[in-house]
């Protein structure tokens, strides 16, 4: 399971004005502002003129070097997805920026539900074994809590917290808030569309309804 929330896409005019500074052609951008179309949820009031457009899509065809104009096109947006997927995303380090909530510091914060877990693949007989694991993290919960409020436990606090840590199943999902530009997406879409996880489908499909992601980072690179 990925969830995908509060996307942003900024950066538009210094991307293209910064693509015309080697050759001195700003007079020939046909880009700008614009009214934003309310019932588009993607669109963000920055129009694309034709000489613009091919422009970019020349320079991304012809690699990073002359694509670097995609690394100033700048994106935002909240993922929450399980701990398996957020180990391959890490693989991505540069051109990223990630705040997660804290596993180490609020794993107590609530009880933990099903829903909290990307299971959608497990078969009844493991789904009852996350279950029970469901139930021996709540436990584990409830006795950290209990002893949180006790100046002198039997048991010390943290070491049901360790029980939590450790039980903890990959599938837990997380929530974190990113920052990346087009040239990394570009790079993630072309190295996971086919991935067998179902996660990076997902972030791949969203990444084509992107404004002008599809035709300047993709098409481009598959038309010769």
């Amino acid at each position: 399971m990925l969830k995908i929330e509060n996307t942003e896409v900024f950066g538009w005019e210094a991307a293209i004005r910064g693509m015309r500074n080697p050759m001195n052609s700003w007079d020939k951008s046909d880009s700008g502002y614009c009214p934003r179309y309310d019932n588009d949820p993607i669109y963000y009031g920055f129009k694309v003129g034709e000489n613009d457009l091919k422009l970019m899509k020349n320079l991304s065809k012809a690699g990073n070097d002359h694509g670097k104009f995609l690394r100033m096109i700048n994106v935002t947006l909240d993922i929450t997805a399980p701990l398996y997927w957020w180990k391959e995303f890490d693989t991505y380090k540069v051109g990223t920026v990630a705040n997660s909530c804290s596993t180490m510091h609020k794993i107590h914060a609530k009880r933990f539900t099903i829903e909290d877990f990307s299971c959608e693949h497990l078969e009844d007989f493991f789904l009852d074994g996350l279950k029970r694991i469901i139930e021996l993290l709540n436990s584990a919960r409830r006795g950290f809590l209990a002893a949180s409020k006790e100046e002198n436990p039997l048991v010390p606090a943290k070491d049901y917290w360790w029980q939590m840590i450790q039980l903890l199943p990959s599938s837990y999902n997380q929530k974190r808030t990113v920052q990346l530009n087009y040239q990394v997406l570009k790079t993630m879409y072309f190295a996971r569309r086919n991935h067998k996880l179902d996660e990076w489908h997902t972030l791949c499909d969203w990444m084509e309804k992107l404004p002008y992601f599809k035709e300047v980072c993709i098409d481009a690179d598959n038309n010769d």
